[in-house]
C-alpha cells in the first residue's frame, strides 16, 4: 500500500493512486517564525491587532476569524496615501525562533505526509484586510495604480517571507490561503484579476516551485472557475476549497492534468447542529462518485471545503474522515489497519 504521501502524488501526477486521498491527510500543516511571532487567533479572541496593525475578532460559532473593519479600525485610511498607514512587519527572526520552527518539521515523518508551510492571508485577502473589503473592490476598480503599488509592496514582503521559509525550512510543499469569491462568483471580473494577480503569484509560487517545493496547494472555499486558467498559469497545483457550486466534475474533465480539485464537500452540507454519521457519509460517497468518475480517480481528492483539517461542529471532519476510510476499504480491499499505518495520526493533523 501507498503511504498517504505517496497516494495522493499519484493523484495529483495522474498516476496509479490505490485509494482516494481521505481529505487532509496526506498533508502536515505547519508553521514558520512570522506565524509565531503574529499568531492565529483561536476562537473567542475579540479585537486583537496583528503585526500589519490589522484588527482581527474570532466569535464562537464561526469557521474563522475576520477582520473588524469599523472606521476607526480600517487601516488604510486613504488608498492615495496608503503608504503612510501600511508598514510591513520585520522578517528577521532570532535563530532560537527558526530553530523552535526546524524542530516542528523534523517531527514529522515525510514519508508519510508533505511537510507544508501555511501561508495566509494571501494578497488579495490581505488587500482588503487593509482596507476592507468594500474599499478594497470599489479600489481595484478607481485606483488602479495605487492597488498595482500596494500589491508589489505586499509581494515582495512575501518573496522574503518565501526567502526565509526555504532557505531555513526545505518544505516540500506550500499550503497557501486566499480566497478568491465567494460561493456564486469570483470577487473581481477573470480579466481585472489577472491584471492585478497573475504576475504577482507567478513570481511566489515559480520561486517555492524553484526552491525545492513540490506542490503548491491553494486554498479558496468560494467559485473559482472562471478563474481557473490565471490560477494554473500562477503555478497552482491543487486548488483546494473548490465548492460544489464550480461545477467541480467538469473542471476535472476540462483541467485535470493541469490542476488537481480538492473539495466537493461543501461546509453547510455536513457541518451544522445536528448532523449525523448518515450526512458525513452522504457527502462524501457522492463526492466520490460525481468527481472521481471524472477522471478515473486521479486529479480529485473528496475533502470538506474549509482551508484545513478539522470542522466548526466537533465530530463531523471526523465523520467524512471515516467514511472515505470506509469506502476506500470496501471498494479497494484495504484494511483499516493499514490505512492508519499509511499516515500521520489524526490527533498530529488538527
Amino acid at each position: 500500500m501507498l503511504t498517504a504521501k505517496e497516494n495522493m502524488r499519484e493523484v495529483i501526477r495522474g498516476g496509479h493512486p490505490d485509494r482516494f486521498v481521505n481529505q487532509y491527510e496526506g498533508i502536515a500543516l505547519l508553521f514558520h517564525p512570522f506565524l509565531m511571532a503574529s499568531p492565529l487567533l483561536k476562537k473567542g479572541d475579540m479585537n486583537v491587532v496583528n503585526a500589519w496593525g490589522v484588527t482581527n475578532s474570532f466569535p464562537p460559532n464561526v469557521p474563522g476569524a475576520f477582520p473588524v473593519h469599523t472606521p476607526d479600525k480600517i487601516v488604510v485610511k486613504d488608498i492615495e496615501e496608503w503608504r503612510k498607514y501600511v508598514k510591513a512587519p520585520s522578517l528577521k527572526f532570532p535563530e532560537e525562533l527558526w530553530n523552535v520552527a526546524k524542530d516542528m518539521y523534523a517531527a514529522v515523518d515525510g514519508t508519510k505526509a508533505y511537510k507544508a508551510t501555511f501561508v495566509a492571508p494571501g494578497l488579495f485577502e490581505q488587500s482588503h484586510h487593509l482596507c476592507s473589503m468594500e474599499e478594497a473592490l470599489m479600489n481595484y476598480m478607481e485606483y488602479e495604480d495605487e492597488m498595482h503599488d500596494l500589491i508589489k509592496y505586499l509581494t515582495d514582503w512575501e518573496l522574503e517571507l518565501a526567502e526565509g521559509i526555504c532557505s531555513n525550512l526545505h518544505p516540500d510543499a506550500i499550503f497557501h490561503h486566499d480566497d478568491f469569491g465567494s460561493e456564486r462568483n469570483s470577487f473581481l471580473r477573470p480579466e481585472i484579476f489577472a491584471d492585478f494577480f497573475l504576475d504577482a503569484y507567478k513570481e511566489i509560487y515559480g520561486y517555492y516551485h524553484s526552491h525545492g517545493v513540490e506542490f503548491i496547494f491553494h486554498h479558496s472555499d468560494s467559485y473559482c472557475a472562471n478563474l481557473i486558467p490565471i490560477m494554473i498559469e500562477m503555478g497552482i497545483d491543487v486548488w483546494q476549497g473548490c465548492m460544489h457550486s464550480n461545477n467541480v466534475p467538469e473542471l476535472i474533465k476540462q483541467y485535470g492534468g493541469k490542476m488537481t480539485f480538492m473539495g466537493e464537500i461543501d461546509n453547510k452540507q455536513v457541518d451544522f447542529e445536528g448532523w449525523t454519521y448518515a450526512d458525513c457519509e452522504k457527502a462524501a460517497l457522492n463526492a466520490i462518485k460525481t468527481c472521481g468518475a471524472a477522471a478515473d480517480g486521479k486529479y480529485f481528492i473528496p475533502c470538506i471545503t474549509q482551508g484545513g483539517p478539522g470542522s466548526l461542529y466537533e465530530g463531523t471532519y471526523k465523520g467524512l474522515w471515516d467514511a472515505i476510510d470506509k469506502y476506500n476499504c470496501e471498494t479497494f480491499g484495504h484494511k483499516q489497519e493499514d490505512l492508519d499505518a499509511a499516515r500521520l495520526p489524526m490527533s498530529v493533523m488538527f
